[in-house]
């Protein structure tokens, strides 16, 4: 039996709760109008968001955002010391925190900013955030290299990411370092303060992508697929209609925003069903139902820990064989970088499957299809950089399970495997620097590459184990093979057999 330890919580940590609590309290009893500068900005320096703000004042978060700006209260960017003190430090490593404006003799009040804005054209690059199931270091790698690129397109590089263990928040990789949430107010103040030729989302995962809508809406340049492509690809109907306008099959799904609608759904997709909600990380929420029941008991569950969350509801094609392509695409031109064969049947997430490169069990007349609905799909999204298209693979038919127009966790996988830098060529493709056609493909791999998820759950005891269309797995590793008649192949092959 495992031995329980019950730990005493430290009266510092209490007190500063309570603090917070007490704080709280005294700004609910005010409105957006009647709250004053001093109390606005403690709780700014006491760290609550402008979204939290608003809720106490049950006003928008961009009222908040409004009434900071008319007050001065405006975040101020400070230098780590990457040196420990022992002599001066050059490196652009930066934090924000407000704080009072000082007042010199004679002079105007004046905040200590000690980011120095230059006269350069900027781009900056959104990271993913803090490592979580479903996002990992495989878009830190992407963020890296479209930093690296950036800076070779003579632009001056600001890196935005708050994940200390990552490789993008090396104070030496960007121009600019500001380690800081991937989050709105963050992100906008960066932006209002750098004003940078334009911002990409494509290589940051699901964090940054999510934050597309936002600079769309406020006017702020977006590098590469745009908004409104991005968005067209998350949207179940309106994808489904431009499959169906080139002649791509896709399973029959529907749209559901109550529990009634799924289950009025069920009856004309038929069972299986998988249920998911759109702009989640590593398939959160995503489940196979079998009746509805079930289907009702998960939406329901769905909707209350996501609402105002639309849920797609596809038809399971049970037994399919599941792959995917990676593509660099410039507007005109597609370029596909690589296939890759699951082992693992359709309906187990991607980051959890065993994946080969080149495939080992796929015909031509399959792999065209693939090769045909790829640069189809590349072209109609006016893809502007990267795209991961997912396939079911069923009866010789190829259907699309989805589209997404921006770096996937499998780019880093092929880029090693081929020893290619995609990701370097996309960003470039992304500022206009170059078309796809500027650059000599000659990828490099000898027999094949497997991609082999990492699994904690030694770490996790209460886990199911069982694995499905929501990830599980917290890395990956990459097993280069000569022939797929060697032993460690026929080991995963098995898993296939198994499944089906």
């Amino acid at each position: 039996s495992r031995i329980h330890e019950i730990t005493k919580i430290d009266m510092w940590f209490l007190k500063q709760y309570q603090e917070l609590y007490e704080l709280e309290k005294e700004i609910s009893k005010y409105t957006i109008e009647s709250l004053d500068k001093a109390l606005l900005l403690e709780a700014k320096q006491k760290g609550f968001a402008d979204r939290q703000i608003a809720h106490m004042l049950d006003c928008l978060e961009s009222d908040i955002y409004n009434k900071r700006d008319q007050l001065g209260i405006q975040r101020v960017y400070k230098l780590v010391d990457t040196c420990a003190a022992e002599f001066s430090a050059s490196t652009p490593y930066y934090y924000s925190t407000f704080e009072e404006k000082m007042q010199i003799k004679g002079g105007e009040p004046f905040s200590d900013n000690e980011s120095k804005v230059s006269d350069r054209k900027k781009v900056i690059v959104l990271g993913s955030g803090p490592n979580r199931i479903g996002q990992g270091i495989e878009f830190d790698y992407c963020c890296v290299h479209g930093v690296l690129a950036s800076s070779e397109c003579n632009y001056e590089t600001i890196m935005i990411n708050c994940n200390p263990e990552t490789v993008s928040t090396d104070f030496d990789i960007a121009d600019k370092l500001y380690f800081e949430p991937v989050f709105w107010e963050h992100i906008y103040d960066i932006i209002r303060f750098e004003k940078p030729e334009g911002v990409i989302v494509q290589l940051g995962g699901q964090t940054a992508l999510k934050l597309a809508e936002k600079l769309d809406r406020y006017g702020i340049k977006i590098i590469g697929t745009s908004f409104k492509s991005l968005d067209l690809a998350e949207d179940r109907g309106s994808f489904s209609t431009l499959l169906k306008n080139n002649d791509i099959p896709y399973p029959e799904f529907g749209v559901a925003e109550t529990a009634d609608q799924a289950l009025n759904l069920a009856d004309e997709l038929d069972f299986p069903i998988l249920v998911r909600p759109s702009y989640v990380l590593g398939g959160q929420g995503m489940k196979i139902v079998i009746n509805k029941e079930e289907l009702e008991s998960h939406v329901v569950d769905l909707l209350r820990k996501i609402p105002n969350n639309k849920l797609l509801l596809d038809h399971y094609l049970d037994g399919a064989i599941e792959a995917e392509a990676d593509a660099i695409c410039d507007g005109e031109n597609v370029y596909i970088i690589g296939i890759m064969e699951h082992i693992e049947p359709c309906g187990i997430h991607s980051g959890d499957s065993n994946a080969t490169l080149p495939v080992f069990n796929l015909g031509e007349f399959v792999l065209q299809q693939i090769k045909d609905h790829t640069h189809k799909i590349a072209l109609a999204l006016n893809t502007k950089g990267l795209i991961n298209i997912q396939y079911a693979i069923k009866n010789d038919k190829v259907y699309v399970i989805e589209a997404n127009p921006r770096a996937s966790r499998t780019v880093p996988f092929i880029a090693k495997a081929y020893n290619e830098p995609y990701v370097n060529y996309a960003t470039k493709v992304m500022l206009g620097h170059n078309k796809v056609s500027d650059f000599k493909f000659k990828p490099e791999l000898n027999g094949y590459a497997i991609k082999q998820p990492v699994f904690s759950f030694n770490k996790f005891y209460n886990v199911n184990k069982q694995l499905g269309p929501e990830m599980k797995s917290t890395g990956e590793s990459i097993l280069f093979i000569d022939s797929l008649k060697e032993d460690e192949f026929y080991d995963l092959y098995a898993r296939r057999k198994m499944y089906l």
